[in-house]
This record gives C-alpha cells, structure tokens and sequence, in this order.
C-alpha cells in the first residue's frame, strides 16, 4: 500500500500536474451536490427568509442589486464568437460583455429564487443561452484570465436556474457543451503569471466541474488550486520562503523575491500580489474563498485545512492595512496601494461566523463596507448570500 501511494506521487510529480502529495487534496464527492457552485440551497433559503421578512442586512444587500444594471429585465446580451481580450482588456473585444453578462445571468437567477418572479428566470436562461449559441474562442494575452472570470459566474447562474426553476431551459445541453469545449480547456492546465490568475482559472474549473459533474476535472483543479494556494498566501510555519509552484521553477531567494514584487520579508497572510496592489490581492484571496466554499457544499471542508488558515491571515493582513493602519518601511517599501474590494463576506462568515475564529479587522471591513456590491469581474452580491448565513 505504502509503496503504490509512493508511486502515485512519483507519477503526478513527473506529470508536472500535482506539487501535492497524494490524498492531501479533496477528491470529488460520490455524488454532486446541486445548486453547488459558491452558494447552496440552504444558503439560498435562508438569504430569501431574511429579505421576505425585511431583516437587515440582507435587505439592504438585495435592494442594491435589484437596483444594479445587471437585474435589468430590458438587459440585451451581447455575445461574441471570439472574445479578444489583450493585457488589461487592450484590446477589448466581447471581454466586459462577456463577464458583465454572466454577472447579469447570475443576478438574474438569485433574483428568481429570492422573489420567485419567473422573468427573472427566464433572463438568465435568455443570456446564458445567447453566449452558448455563439461564443466558440477566447483570444490574445488576457483569454486564460477572462476566461476564468466569465467561468467563474456561469455556473454559478446555471447551478441556481438548472436545479431550482421548474419551467423550461431547452438548451441547458448547449450551455454544458459551451463551458465544457470552450472554456475548461482554456483553463484547466493552469498558469505561471501571478497567482490571482490561476486561482480565479481553477475557481472556474472546479465550478464548471461541479455542473458538468465532472469528477476528474474537478479533482485535478482542486489539486492545482491547493498547490496555488500554499504559493500565494504565506504562513510562517512555511519557513523563511514562501512555498512555490515547482512548474514555475522558482528555485533560488532572487527569484521568490522578484516574484513577490520584491518583498523580502514574509509574515503571516503576506500574498506574493500585496506589493503589486491589493486589487490583484483581492481577486486571490476571493478565488480562494470560492473555492473552499464550494468544496465545503460538496462536502469537504478546506477551511479547517492550510486553506482557511491562509485565507483567515490573508484577510486580516490585508483588511488592518485597508481600515487605514500605515504601512511598515520593511513592507512594500512603507507604500501600499489600497482597494481590496467586496470580497472578505464569504471568508469572514465560514471561519469567523461557523468556526468561531476571532478576526476582528476582517468583521470591521466587512461590516463598513456593506452591502458588498460586484467588482465587475467575477465578484458580486456576497454580503446577500454569504453575510452571517449559518447554513
């Protein structure tokens, strides 16, 4: 037994796919469980109990959205065979089209469950399948990363629609067809560039997995998305480097330090984009909310594993610097580039709210900011579906 797990290692490591030892990483569930992707159906049961009954601060939550571009009923989709997306959306061909409606379908479909107004529905199934029907490719520099992005709201949109509407969505098939041929291939083997790109990509492919109920898929990302995770947000019991990416052969002090935008010392919940800016940052530390959320739905829970403990520092690192605390000479040269964004409710409410862990920075952005709204991207409405929801 020892000897084919020893094995197994051996081959994945070869492989170049795992930097994981075997059986660290959740393997699929036995069966998916449906609506899976970010949020669940007690989730969203409870969320429609609090707005029903006027409480706050989900009523306030889902007022903004309703009154957002994207809960439009006269929204028309715009979709593209070919989105063109270079180095930030230049050039911009379909790219905030794309995301922004998959936003919409998914805004849509909370709106559906949330006031069980069938045109809400059938908007989203009309924007879900308008791109179904004609994207084919993702192009230039940025396709991993927009890809990723719009992939990561699709699923979302069509867990809600596919398991809850009981009218008619004649062509939920084209849809899976379309996240199967046309966006897991452009995200599934991952990337090198800096980490909020791979995290949010394999955000992505663990969602479109859960709805295609595509167990070797998800396995792979998940693994991949560990991997990702133990090299984005450091822990001081990694050592005095942070962890890497073996593909990305970061095998020197020199090299780990320039990929962490020059950062030399690392503390707990450090991420290798804080020096960049703290927008990047957000964009990983919410991938990795979502993931883990997702996993947790699917029954297997990564908050109690180096997952949470990586996100719980990373949150509260980066929310003292964003409430207004100075920046230390030794980080980032004593400069920060604030705007972490809407994206601390769905971390903050599992090991805050459901495992008890005191992150008292984390709470206080959380609860000014609120009601979290939508970064544009892949983000939105959080405060709505995650903010203080037990289930």
């Amino acid at each position: 037994m020892r000897r084919t797990a020893l094995l197994a290692a051996s081959a994945a490591l070869v492989a170049g796919v795992l930097a994981w030892p075997a059986g660290a990483a959740p393997d699929a569930p036995a069966a998916f469980v449906h609506p899976g992707v970010t949020v669940s159906k007690g989730q969203l049961d409870f969320t429609r109990s609090k707005v029903t009954a006027g409480a706050q601060p989900w009523k306030g939550a889902f007022d903004r959205m309703m009154a957002s571009k994207y809960a439009d009923l006269n929204r028309t989709p715009r979709p593209r065979a070919v989105v063109e997306c270079g180095s930030y959306s230049n050039p911009n061909l379909g790219c905030t089209d794309e995301r922004e409606d998959a936003i919409a379908a998914y805004t849509h479909a909370l709106a559906w469950y949330i006031t069980r107004d069938e045109r809400h529905a059938r908007k989203a199934i009309e924007l879900m399948d308008a791109w179904s029907a004609v994207i084919r490719d993702h192009t230039n520099s940025n396709a991993p990363l927009q890809t990723g992005w719009a992939g990561s709201s699709w699923p979302r949109a069509a867990e809600i629609i596919k398991y809850t509407y009981s009218g008619t969505w004649a062509n939920s098939g084209r849809f899976a067809t379309m996240l199967r041929t046309v966006y897991l291939p452009e995200i599934i083997n991952g990337s090198n560039s800096n980490g909020n790109w791979e995290l949010s990509m394999m955000e992505a492919a663990v969602g479109i997995s859960v709805f295609l109920e595509d167990k070797a898929s998800y396995d792979k990302a998940m693994a991949m998305f560990r991997t990702r995770t133990a090299a984005y947000v450091y822990l001081e019991s990694d050592g005095a480097l942070p962890k890497t990416v073996p593909s990305q052969n970061l095998n020197t002090r020199e090299k780990v330090v320039k990929y962490w935008q020059g950062q030399s010392t690392f503390v707990n919940g450090l991420s290798q984009e804080t020096c960049r800016d703290f927008t990047h940052t957000g964009y990983g530390l919410s991938a990795i909310s979502h993931v883990a959320e997702t996993s947790r739905i699917q029954g297997q829970d990564l908050y109690g594993t180096d997952v949470g403990e990586r996100l719980r520092h990373g949150l509260g690192f980066h929310a003292k610097y964003q409430l207004g605390a100075g920046a230390e000479s030794r980080l980032c040269g004593g400069s920060l580039k604030l705007g972490l964004g809407p994206v601390t409710e769905v971390g903050h409410n599992a090991l805050a709210n459901r495992l008890g862990h005191a992150m008292t920075n984390t709470a206080t952005l959380t609860r000014r900011d609120r009601p979290a709204g939508s970064n544009n991207l892949f983000v939105a409405w959080e405060t709505l579906t995650h903010g203080d929801n037990p289930a």
